[in-house]
């Protein structure tokens, strides 16, 4: 399994930022698809996913309306689109996938994570 995401950044308060995971090594389609977020120090934490079908998607309270999730059961690839970005979202974001058709909200029972990308958010 590989999860390989990228557009990660340095970006302004209020600005907006694309991440993007590319998937491989499994069954794309029958797997929920999210992304979680690690600042320096914390726990790694829920913010977002979609499920398998696509047709679901689960929002982190922090994330509502400012964040949106989708995927490309073509192409296997999942996208996080991240508008409003506050100092707070400054963390590791990384991207998961996890068997069942809803991701788990609790980062030890997902399957899958790939390496982090990087997100600054400017003050």
């Amino acid at each position: 399994v590989q999860l390989q995401a990228s557009g990660g950044g340095l970006v302004e308060n209020g600005g907006s930022l694309t991440l993007s995971c590319a998937a491989s090594g499994f069954t794309f389609n029958t797997y929920a698809m999210g992304w979680f977020r690690q600042a320096p120090g914390k726990e790694r934490d829920f913010v977002i996913s979609i499920s398998a079908s696509g047709r679901s998607t689960y929002y982190g309270d922090s994330v509502k309306g400012r964040f949106t999730i989708s995927r490309d059961n073509l192409r296997n690839t999942v996208h996080l689109q991240m508008n409003n970005l506050k100092p707070e979202d400054t963390a590791v974001y990384y991207c998961a996938a996890d068997s069942l058709p809803l991701m788990a909200y609790e980062a030890e029972r997902v399957d899958y994570f790939g390496k982090g990308t990087q997100v600054t958010v400017s003050s």
